[in-house]
């Protein structure tokens, strides 16, 4: 057993340097995800404050009395989005 830990001595700096390897490239896919994460939830955050300017739009065309729903419906859906 002694000398097998003897043996293992001079493979201590391929052992070392492999896990430095290793560790770093965890940390690189780590920051990956990272990045990646955060450009999902800004695609995220982007798409609920459209859906949001939409369900505006539909409230205010909702509870405003006297307009005629049908007209103003035809009138956005030929408007550009913002």
């Amino acid at each position: 057993m002694e000398d097998m830990v003897y043996a293992l001595i001079p493979l201590a700096p391929f052992i070392v340097g492999g896990l430095f390897i290793w560790t770093k490239h965890q940390q690189k896919m780590i920051e990956k995800q990272s990045e990646m994460t955060a450009e999902k939830a800004a695609q995220y955050a982007a798409q609920t404050e459209r859906l949001e300017a939409r369900v505006r739009v539909l409230e205010r065309i909702v509870t405003d009395k006297g307009i005629d729903v049908a007209d103003e419906i035809e009138k956005l859906r030929d408007a550009p989005l913002n």
